[in-house]
């Protein structure tokens, strides 16, 4: 049997990116899908699963994570393009796109950045590789070889001393006990305003939202749990973030699995996730909380979740208040749980791991993981 289709370990920057573009849903359809099977795959999702995450076909799930196992990022974008050869040579345009995308400080010129003049007179002059190109044809050329000018943005490396621990139990959890394995997190703030989306229209006649001046309603946070195994989301609004709040979602956790035995929830490391109180009723309840490490909440699983929940209840939407807003995403909660898995896909994937966890046994007692659960 081939083994199981999935990404490699993300880095910080590569999972800070993907958990930007699948909750602000702010790029184009072809990066956000393809950020969701990306991530959802990092979560531990496998390629059946992502396929009805993202209404796509297994073998293009397949492709976009072999690509991102060989390319990164880039595999974001497919470039699909054609038309008749350029003027210019392949060397000529690697060239050109090289020197746009370096610094000029480091070619010796004294400025911070390119502009399209600055970029055309170095190019002449360049000694040993003079390129005349006019500035239109360079902007152009830059444009085909997805070279824009954009504004500088930062991102955080984690450095969480543990951050390889973290992972490795996080990803570790997620392959032997899935079933027992849940994430939590919060989603917000939810404010009662017109928010932009997008939806079907007659052309030039877009559906159109009252603008809103005061609002006096305060903001919400949906606060989400999200169940591995049988792939199913609920959570609640509160008013505020807060270790009485975080406690309520992982009593309702705990009440999922009624059995006594070990359940593990994923969460990052927000104060309120780390209480003492907290952590004194997960060790009495038989409840280990697998932290993400600093800046890497992108390794909770339940992210990818959370851009469909932000697109389908939240953009294009005008609720009045923050009962309707409530209403709406738990509606949408429980057509999503009701339509997430084919149950033919959730019961042949129950088998496989039941099969190996059998073969495998555990690692520390050699006993079948079965007996886990």
């Amino acid at each position: 049997m081939a083994e199981p289709v999935h990404v490699r370990r993300l880095t910080d920057q590569e999972g800070y990116e993907l958990q930007q573009i699948v909750r602000r849903g702010s790029t184009n359809s072809v990066s956000y899908r393809r950020s969701m099977m990306v991530l959802s795959s990092a979560g531990g999702n496998g390629v059946p699963v992502i396929a009805k995450l993202v209404q796509a076909d297994e073998d293009t799930i397949r492709n976009v994570i072999h690509r991102f196992n060989e390319i990164g990022l880039a595999c974001l974008d497919p470039r699909w393009a054609g038309g008749r050869p350029r003027l210019l040579s392949g060397d000529d345009g690697d060239y050109v796109v090289a020197t746009a995308t370096t610094r000029p400080a480091r070619l010796g010129q004294p400025f911070t950045r390119w502009s399209i003049r600055k970029l055309a007179a170095y190019l002449r002059r360049v000694h040993g590789h003079v390129i005349k190109i006019g500035r239109e044809a360079l902007r152009c050329l830059l444009a085909r070889r997805g070279i824009t000018f954009q504004r500088t943005k930062t991102w955080k490396e984690s450095p969480d001393p543990e951050r390889d621990a973290k992972l490795d139990r996080i990803e570790e959890v997620l392959e032997h006990f899935p079933d027992r394995v849940f994430a939590f997190d919060e989603f917000g703030p939810l404010g009662i305003r017109p928010t932009a989306g997008s939806c079907w229209a007659e052309q030039s006649r877009p559906e159109r939202h009252p603008a809103t001046y005061h609002r006096t309603h305060g903001i919400r946070y949906f606060h989400g749990c999200w169940s591995v195994g049988d792939d199913t989301l609920w959570g609640v609004n509160r008013r505020k973030k807060g270790a009485a709040n975080t406690l309520a979602a992982l009593r309702s956790i705990r009440a999922a699995r009624q059995d006594g035995a070990p359940i593990y929830v994923i969460l990052d490391n927000l104060s309120a996730h780390r209480g003492d109180t907290i952590r004194r009723w997960a060790k009495k309840n038989r409840v280990e909380l697998c932290v993400t490490p600093t800046y890497a909440s992108w390794a909770n699983p339940i992210e990818a979740h959370f851009g469909p929940l932000r697109q389908f209840t939240v953009g294009n939407s005008n609720h009045r208040n923050h009962t309707a807003q409530t209403r709406a995403l738990h509606a949408y909660l429980r057509w999503r749980n009701a339509n997430a898995r084919h149950p033919d896909i959730l019961a042949a994937q129950r088998r496989e791991r039941a099969r190996i966890r059998s073969e495998k046994g555990n690692r520390w007692g050699g006993r079948p993981r079965a007996a886990e659960t």
